[in-house]
């Protein structure tokens, strides 16, 4: 029998394997990145256009030439959310940069069983974002895709529910559809202005050189891209943490496994062993009797058919008394063996005299 849980067991544990190797090489990579602590330290200034002084151009050649060598360039920089012309949120009043609106329809369905039930269908979901950077009072570096990184968590700004008109002709249209309209339910998600972000991501070269001095940070073809209010050593710190709660998780479930299969084959082992003694003790019983037949070579002679139909019955001899011909059938389920029409118990069973 194949120990299924077993090979579930060690399944599971390769994949947690995969997960904490897959956290553990984030955890690097976000570790290796390259820190800028002030936005300014990046070359130009948002506001006026102006270069810096050349002891921060030279920090900037410094940190180009670091991006010749390993590309992308990825660093991470923090700062405070900030817009020229932030949106202005119609339910919660906040100001933000990016704005999710969804809108769903609240309403009581008749069952097949005659009841009413409660169940909703979307019917808005619509989605805001204009161009947006992070300043931390020294510079600016607009933020590119960041509705696809990781971390980003939008604010709940709003949540309301409008209850549906009582129109009568309305109303009776839905009941007779089978639906009571209850109302619509309006979730308003914002990243307000002024939030404390880190992000971490690809620092777009061509962008620095260009007259303008806009930086921007967007998604790298390969690293991490992350949008988050933690810092970069909490972020760091909790990938190492979960990559070593994976790996523990992995280790128990490849030792439990490992034993689940261990078990199911000693048991596998021990039963063929166990019917290979029984065939031994037959086919021994079987050449005894064998040999106190060829002792009489008249009654040979005169029942030569005779012996004939017994060699051929030899591998049906009992395994119990090793003489006679089995006729009874043992099922593991039952607790009793029925032996040439007598009723043993196992207990009484294992009693009996072993023939030789």
């Amino acid at each position: 029998m194949i120990p299924w849980g077993g090979i579930s067991c060690c399944l599971s544990a390769a994949a947690l394997y995969l997960l904490g190797r897959s956290s553990g090489r984030d955890a690097e990579a976000l570790n290796s990145v390259t820190r800028v602590h002030q936005l300014k330290d990046l070359g130009r200034s948002g506001d006026s256009g102006t270069l810096f002084p050349p002891v921060i151009a030279l920090r900037l050649v410094q940190l180009l030439d670091t991006a010749c060598k390993v590309l992308p360039l990825v660093v991470t920089v923090s700062g405070r959310v900030s817009a020229d012309t932030p949106i202005n949120c119609e339910y919660s009043g906040l100001r933000g940069v990016i704005v999710e609106e969804t809108a769903e329809q609240h309403f009581l369905k008749h069952n097949d069983a005659g009841s009413w039930i409660q169940d909703s269908a979307l019917m808005l979901s619509m989605s805001k974002e204009v161009p947006w950077y992070l300043d931390d009072g020294t510079g600016r570096a607009f933020i590119v895709g960041a509705r696809g990184a990781t971390g980003l968590v939008l604010t709940v700004g709003s949540e309301v529910f409008e209850e549906s008109g009582r129109s009568l002709v309305r109303g009776t249209l839905d009941y007779l559809q089978g639906l009571k309209m209850l109302g619509v339910k309006r979730i308003e998600r914002v990243l307000p202005t002024g939030t404390p972000l880190t992000v971490v991501g690809e620092l777009l070269i061509s962008a620095i050189k260009d007259d303008v001095g806009t930086i921007r940070i967007q998604r790298p073809h390969k690293g991490p891209f992350y949008v988050s209010p933690k810092s970069i050593d909490h972020l760091v710190a909790n990938l190492g943490k979960w990559a070593r709660w994976y790996k523990y998780a992995s280790v128990g479930f490849t030792v439990f496994g490992v034993y689940l299969i261990a078990k199911s084959a000693i048991q596998y082992f021990m039963e063929r062993k166990r019917c290979w003694e029984l065939r031994r003790r037959v086919l021994a019983a079987a050449s005894k009797r064998s040999g106190q037949d060829s002792e009489d070579p008249v009654a040979k002679d005169e029942n030569g058919s005779d012996d004939t139909k017994r060699e051929r019955l030899i591998p049906d001899l009992c395994v119990i008394c090793l003489e006679q011909e089995y006729n009874a059938v043992f099922v593991p389920v039952w607790p009793y063996v029925l032996l040439y029409n007598v009723l043993f118990s196992l207990d009484q069973l294992s009693t009996l005299p072993t023939t030789d």
